[in-house]
């Protein structure tokens, strides 16, 4: 996997410039004076400039439920990995919050450089997966907009962390095209679902098959498409007698997927 992204993981203090790291993904570290214990972390294309660069928050204990999880699952190769202590006095002092930045640019950093790590979705998800829960709350609760900016921010971290491929990927277009769909941006939906028929192109079978078509058939029809092989992908499956009158919609799917 290939990350497109640098790491820059600094606090941020106007005296204080931001370190960027060459090599592959890993986060810009931002320290905000109202939350001094959270972690604004930027994934940003490497190489060019990132106009639209995704961004995370995370506090220290996240970053210890990482540590844990992998040392449960990885104990040879974190046996190595130096994980920043919590101090008890001086938490949060100027000091030892640019010590503590260091230390988890370091910290990501070394998880990256081993491979089995950098593909596993205990790291992957530490990045996008809140968000992606974040997303589906507030698009089962009628919070488009909010919704689609989240969304939008899954999308981004999954493209700067090279995984587009994967089922979380799919639902987060998903997401998109029933944010877009709901907020009448039937363009951008129709958009949405186009690149995940292009991504399920290989795939005989799969749970989000029928109702990315039928959503794709539909919209394409509003938006003045051609909406020919979608239909024709259709009967194919219902020529291998799937029941396509019983499937959920896009919409369904997405609120009933457990993100855990």
């Amino acid at each position: 996997m290939v990350l497109a992204a640098q790491m820059s993981l600094s606090p941020f203090v106007a005296t204080h410039p931001a370190v960027l790291v060459p090599g592959a993904t890993c986060p810009q570290h931002c320290l905000t004076p109202a939350s001094p214990q959270l972690y604004t972390i930027y994934l940003i294309r490497s190489g060019q400039f990132d106009k639209a660069p995704a961004t995370i928050a995370r506090r220290y204990s996240d970053f210890e439920q990482l540590n844990r999880r992998l040392r449960c699952r990885f104990s040879c190769d974190m046996a190595s990995v130096a994980f920043p202590r919590k101090r008890l006095r001086r938490n949060f002092t100027a000091e030892t919050i640019a010590k503590r930045s260091r230390a988890f640019e370091q910290f990501l950093s070394h998880l990256h450089s081993i491979d089995e790590i950098r593909r596993s979705p205990e790291f992957l998800e530490f990045f996008f997966l809140p968000d992606l829960q974040a997303a589906q709350r507030l698009t089962c609760t009628g919070m488009y907009r909010e919704a689609l900016a989240t969304w939008a921010n899954a999308y981004r971290l999954q493209d700067r962390l090279g995984v587009c491929s994967s089922g979380r990927f799919l639902l987060t277009l998903a997401g998109l095209a029933v944010c877009h769909q709901e907020l009448d941006q039937l363009g951008e939906a129709h958009g949405c679902c186009e690149q995940a028929l292009q991504l399920l192109e290989a795939q005989g079978s799969h749970p989000l098959l029928g109702p990315f078509l039928q959503a794709h058939v539909h919209l394409a029809w509003k938006v003045g498409k051609d909406k020919r092989r979608s239909e024709a992908r259709l009967q194919d499956l219902r020529e291998a007698g799937l029941p396509l009158q019983q499937q959920p919609s896009l919409k369904e799917c997405l609120i009933k997927e457990p993100l855990e």
